[in-house]
């Protein structure tokens, strides 16, 4: 149950059925962000919002009833077929997108194409009655590209159930344990961390590493020899783990958002993260913002910007304030009842190799 619950909206509304459509249901941020917005009793007296894991290969032939349809669908050229499949087989429905991966650094580093992407991300998102961003920043790089009209474009930051990370307690006065959050791999910029943390000297100091993926075993390797970097692995309880640490480090290559980010933030941790993508928008007290990939700069930062003097009124202000946003973006995104006309999905910017493949 949240923590913070607002006055419910007049029960006389109607009542909409939306359906999330989510094709990778790895734990982490955005499976607990899907479960708020499935959960939270204050958006439930709208929608009946509804989770649908699906395969990558049947989302063309879904036929579902629901007068809202979210995708938080892998957006890719072997993908495309299938959304505009999806899109035609539910002409009458309002369909949203909202983009969890790409940004103007993922671009950077991972898109040897530009040009290539950009069609298939224009293509992609024409689809859709609205495309979320999931950040300040990462909205302002979709307009900037000219990915998403201005009138189709909704920024809505993505929030949890915070009630217990409001409610930890505040670490302690001599930080001792530095903590990170999520998948083990190269987009989250663990290396970097490991690399800055055996420059921290003092055997007081641990460093934990939360979390599994692919490069486990690099990290380790990168680790051996240094008996003050753990790995607890996956936590089942996110709160329980933070609990345990002092403070936060998200040195991400890219990184959409940062559920992990506003957490630390709520629990009063302090937070060094790298500016870039949706990380800035967490900007503000205790936090710390260093250039990607700079050893050093991290280093000195986890040494010289490990304290928090936000207030228990202020977590708990600040909690309430990242919920009721989110709340706010989906009451207002659910309750338009525009939807693309089919005169607007014929002029869509799709390629006709693709719209070919439905046909």
């Amino acid at each position: 149950m949240t923590f913070f619950r607002p006055p419910a909206p007049s029960a006389s509304l109607d009542r909409k059925r939306v359906i999330h459509l989510v094709d990778d249901t790895t734990p982490g941020g955005v499976m607990r962000y899907l479960d708020f917005l499935k959960s939270d009793a204050a958006l439930a007296e709208a929608a009946e919002h509804i989770l649908r894991p699906v395969s990558r290969g049947e989302i063309g032939r879904l036929s579902l009833d629901a007068e809202v349809i979210v995708s938080h669908l892998s957006v890719n050229w072997r993908a495309l077929p299938s959304l505009i499949a999806l899109r035609a087989r539910h002409a009458s429905a309002r369909m949203i997108h909202v983009e969890h991966s790409y940004t103007a650094a993922f671009t950077a580093l991972n898109v040897p194409s530009r040009a290539r992407f950009f069609t298939l991300l224009r293509s992609a998102y024409a689809l859709f009655d609205k495309v979320v961003a999931v950040s300040a920043a990462q909205g302002e790089w979709l307009r900037a590209r000219g990915l998403v009209p201005w009138d189709r474009l909704e920024i809505i930051r993505p929030a949890v159930d915070l009630s217990d990370f409001a409610s930890l307690p505040a670490p302690r006065a001599r930080p001792r344990v530095i903590g990170a959050f999520g998948r083990l791999d190269r987009q989250k910029g663990l290396d970097t961390l490991i690399l800055a943390f055996r420059k921290i000297p003092g055997q007081d100091k641990t460093l934990r590493l939360y979390g599994a993926g692919a490069d486990l075993a690099m990290l380790k390797s990168l680790a051996a020899g240094d008996a003050r970097i753990e790995f607890p692995g996956h936590v089942a309880v996110p709160a329980l783990a933070m609990a345990e640490v002092d403070v936060v480090a998200m040195p991400s290559r890219w990184e959409a958002y940062g559920i992990a980010a506003l957490e630390a933030r709520v629990a009063g941790r302090p937070l060094v993260a790298t500016s870039i993508d949706g990380l800035r928008d967490h900007a503000g007290p205790g936090v710390t913002l260093v250039r990607p990939g700079a050893v050093d700069e991290l280093s000195q930062a986890l040494l010289e910007n490990a304290t928090s003097s936000q207030t228990s009124d202020e977590r708990i202000a600040l909690a309430a304030l990242a919920e009721t946003a989110t709340r706010d973006g989906w009451r207002r995104l659910i309750m338009e009842g525009t939807c693309l006309t089919s005169a607007r999905f014929a002029e869509a910017e799709i390629p006709s190799f693709a719209r070919a493949a439905v046909n």
